[in-house]
C-alpha cells in the first residue's frame, strides 16, 4: 500500500502492508523522526501530537499514536522537527518555550510545542483547553502557559501556511477509500463485515491496546459529503463525519450546555478526530453525545445501499453492545429540531478534562407559568445503553419547578435505572450522583424561566 502525503514540507509516500500502521510508528521507525514520542499509545497523553492540515487548509493537532497512515492521504503533516523555518529560525512557540523555561524533563515537550503551534496557526487563545490533552508529570504548566500567551500576537511563519498536499489516491490497497457517501454505501452493502474507520479514536485502541485484527477496512476521510453542520429554521443537521470540535463550535450558539459537555468530551487532539457518527454508532453506554441528543429529540438517519430510514435516536440503542443497525448500514447524519434552549447537561468523571463519564445527564424542559412542560431526561452510564428516564419525566410533567418536585422525581430514578458497579463508580454512587444532578436543576431555574414564551 502506497500512501502519499506531505511531511515537513516534503512530498512523501509511505509504503506499508499494514493498513493499521500508525503515523507514530512510521515516523519513529521508518523516518527516524523520534521527536514525536510514544507515551500512553492511546490518545490520552499528547506526547505524540503532530499537526495535520487537510484539504480545507485548517491545521489541527492530532494524536499520531492512533492515526492510521491511510487517513493521511493528500494531507500535510508537521512534526516537531518541521516547525522551524527552512533557515533554522525557531517557530515563535519554540522560542517562547525557551524564553519562558517551558520545559521540564523534556519528554512531553515536543507534543506541547506542536499542539501550541497548531493553536497558534488558527489563532486559538483558549490555552488551557488547547493543552488539556498534553499531560506533563513535571508540573511545568505555568511557564508553558506563559509561553503560549507570549506568542498570541506573533505572525504565523510563512512555511506554516503551506498549501495542503495535492489530492491523490492510495495505490496497491486491499481496502476501500470511498470518495463519497454513495461510493461507501455500495461498497459497504457488498462488504457488511468490514470495519469503518472515521476518526479512529476508538478503533485505534482496538489495534494499539487490544491487538485485534480488523479485517477489511474502509477509510472514510474522503467522504466530505458526510461532514458539516447545517442550521435551518427547522433543524440542525449534523453529518456523521463531523468532528467533535467542529460540532462544539457549531452547537454553542444554540445549546451552550451541550457545547460545554463536548469541550470535556476529550482533548483537542481527540475532538479534532472523533466524529459524531462514530460516537453514536459504537453504542457505548457512556458516550457523551447521545444523552443530550436524546434529550433534544434528535433523529438518527441511517443508510444501507440506496435505502434510507430514520428513527428517534433513543430507539437506536437496544441493549448493551446491540444497536438497531442492519448489516451494511451506516449512520449518515443526525438532526436536532430547532427549539428554545432549555437544555442542561452534567458530566461526572474522575478527571475534569478528557475523561470517560461515570454519569452523564441531559435535562431538557421548559417552564411555563412556573410549571414544567414536556420534560426529556436522558442519562449515560446508568444502564447498558444511553436511555431516557420515563418515570422521572412523568413525575416532572405539569409540576412546579421546586425542590420538592425534584426530590420526588429523583426517587423515580431508582425505578428508571439499575446502574452497574465498575472501576469508575459503584452502582450506589451512580444513582446518588444522578439524583444530585436532577436536584441541581432548581439552581438553573432562572435560566429555565428566562426562555419561557
Amino acid at each position: 500500500m502506497d500512501i502519499p502525503f506531505r511531511l515537513n514540507g516534503e512530498d512523501v509516500t509511505a509504503a506499508t502492508s499494514d493498513p493499521t500502521a500508525t503515523l507514530l510508528d512510521w515516523l519513529r521507525e521508518t523516518r527516524g523522526l523520534t521527536g514525536t514520542k510514544e507515551g500512553c499509545n492511546e490518545g490520552d497523553c499528547g506526547a505524540c501530537s503532530v499537526i495535520v492540515t487537510g484539504a480545507d487548509g485548517t491545521s489541527r493537532a492530532l494524536n499520531a499514536c492512533i492515526l492510521f497512515l491511510p487517513q493521511l492521504v493528500g494531507k500535510t503533516v508537521r512534526t516537531v522537527e518541521g516547525l522551524a523555518a527552512p533557515d533554522g529560525t525557531l517557530h515563535p512557540v519554540q522560542q517562547a518555550m525557551v524564553d519562558h523555561h517551558g520545559s521540564q524533563c523534556g519528554f512531553c515537550t515536543p507534543g506541547f510545542v506542536t499542539t501550541m503551534a497548531a493553536a497558534h496557526t488558527v489563532g486559538a487563545t483558549d490555552h488551557t483547553d488547547q493543552i488539556a490533552g498534553n499531560l506533563c508529570r513535571c508540573t511545568g504548566y505555568a511557564p508553558i502557559l506563559r509561553a503560549a500567551r507570549a506568542v498570541v500576537t506573533a505572525p504565523v511563519p510563512q512555511h506554516m501556511r503551506e498549501a495542503p498536499a495535492p489530492g491523490s489516491r492510495i495505490s496497491n490497497s486491499g481496502h476501500h477509500h470511498p470518495r463519497d457517501a454513495d461510493d461507501l454505501a455500495q461498497w459497504y452493502l457488498d462488504n457488511p463485515d468490514a470495519t469503518l474507520v472515521a476518526g479512529a479514536t476508538d478503533v485505534g485502541l482496538w489495534v494499539t491496546k487490544q491487538f485485534r485484527p480488523l479485517g477489511r477496512l474502509a477509510f472514510l476521510a474522503g467522504c466530505d459529503d458526510l461532514r458539516g453542520v447545517t442550521v435551518t429554521d427547522g433543524a440542525i443537521e449534523i453529518g456523521a463525519m463531523t468532528d467533535m470540535e467542529t460540532l462544539r463550535h457549531a452547537i454553542a450558539p444554540h445549546h451552550p450546555s451541550f457545547a460545554e459537555l463536548l469541550r470535556r468530551y476529550g482533548s483537542v487532539q481527540v475532538r479534532n478526530a472523533a466524529t459524531i457518527g462514530g460516537n453514536i454508532a459504537n453504542g457505548s453506554p457512556i458516550g457523551d453525545s447521545p444523552p443530550p441528543l436524546i434529550a433534544l429529540g434528535a433523529t438518527l438517519h441511517l443508510r444501507r445501499g440506496d435505502a434510507r430510514r430514520s428513527m428517534p435516536l433513543e430507539e437506536f440503542f437496544i441493549d448493551y453492545g446491540k444497536q438497531d443497525r442492519q448489516p451494511g448500514e451506516f449512520v449518515e447524519r443526525v438532526t436536532i429540531p430547532r427549539q428554545p434552549d432549555t437544555l442542561t447537561c452534567h458530566k461526572l468523571s474522575k478527571r475534569f478534562d478528557q475523561d470517560i463519564s461515570a454519569v452523564c445527564a441531559a435535562f431538557n424542559m421548559a417552564v411555563e407559568n412556573g410549571v414544567i412542560t414536556n420534560p426529556r431526561v436522558a442519562f449515560g452510564g446508568m444502564a447498558g445503553i444511553p436511555k431516557r428516564a420515563a418515570r422521572t419525566e412523568a413525575a416532572l410533567e405539569g409540576q412546579p419547578l421546586t425542590q420538592a418536585t425534584l426530590a420526588e422525581a429523583a426517587r423515580d430514578l431508582a425505578q428508571d435505572f439499575t446502574p452497574m458497579s465498575d472501576m469508575r463508580a459503584s452502582a450506589t454512587y451512580r444513582l446518588a450522583a444522578a439524583q444530585g444532578m436532577l436536584l441541581r436543576l432548581v439552581l438553573d431555574a432562572p435560566d429555565l424561566l428566562a426562555v419561557q414564551p
